[in-house]
């Protein structure tokens, strides 16, 4: 596939995609939005990808936000229309069912902290800064930022960093539990790509039922979300997969997972 505004690539279960305005800080504009959509919807549906590495291009930033330039001159209407086109995008990152890595090199502001919300898990170089600065302009978060943000680092962290629009450090990003670990940006690149290998050479199968217990739990009560897991353990127990996970466990050998 070829895109306007982002790189693709992908070996061994691998693919990274890379967003592709370094000059303008890899903002999102619709065409990027699109575009995502598109790469995404053939990630999810390529079974030869087993992880995708989300980044962005040039280590001055992950994603700076989105196109001002688009926000600009907005009514109610095409404000709603984008908000909505924006969630659709990080829905489909979130419930891709495969792990989805962000690799948060920069600033990653306003769309661009929301991107890096809807994927799995976060690593951040030292150099990274995180917020939702839309207050400033007079707006909020519109791609889901408001939600994943609350559910992530809980109520009064959410509500300070959405209502005062300050950026905060990758340290304090990894404190509250924003971000999960935090590297220099050698490190960085290097342990990504790491987890990813890691990640690609596990069942498939497994990770998608994994995905789908934690994402759809959280919208559960407690024994709601036991009965989910319950279910979808059950799913897994009477894979290939876990069978041959266990018989190499027992035989003291690596497995060979064949999702």
């Amino acid at each position: 596939m070829e895109f306007t505004n982002l790189l693709l690539d992908s070996a061994q279960g691998v693919a990274t995609v890379t967003i592709n305005r370094p000059e303008k800080l890899n903002a999102l504009n619709r065409v990027t939005l699109d575009e995502l959509s598109t790469c995404f919807t053939a990630l999810r549906d390529d079974p030869t990808i087993k992880v995708v590495i989300l980044r962005g291009a040039g280590e001055k930033a992950f994603v700076a936000g989105a196109d001002i330039a688009e926000l600009a001159t907005m009514d109610a209407d095409s404000a709603t229309a984008l908000a909505r086109k924006g969630q659709a995008v990080m829905s489909l990152i979130e419930n891709l069912g495969k792990p989805v890595i962000a690799q948060v090199g920069g600033f990653a502001l306003g769309g661009g902290c929301e991107l890096a919300l809807a994927c799995s898990f976060r690593y951040a170089s030292d150099r990274a800064r995180l917020g939702l600065p839309e207050t400033t302009l007079g707006l909020i978060p519109g791609y889901g930022g408001t939600q994943r943000l609350a559910r992530l680092v809980g109520r009064g962290r959410a509500l300070e960093m959405i209502l005062t629009g300050q950026m905060i450090s990758a340290e304090r990003a990894e404190a509250m539990g924003l971000v999960n670990r935090v590297f220099s940006q050698e490190e960085l690149v290097q342990t990504v790509q790491k987890v990813a290998a890691d990640l690609a050479a596990k069942s498939a199968g497994t990770a998608r039922l994994a995905l789908r217990a934690v994402n759809e739990g959280l919208d559960l009560d407690l024994a709601a979300g036991c009965a989910l897991e319950a279910e979808l353990f059950g799913q897994a127990g009477a894979s290939a997969d876990a069978h041959e996970g266990c018989a190499a466990f027992l035989e003291k050998r690596n497995p060979d997972f064949k999702s």
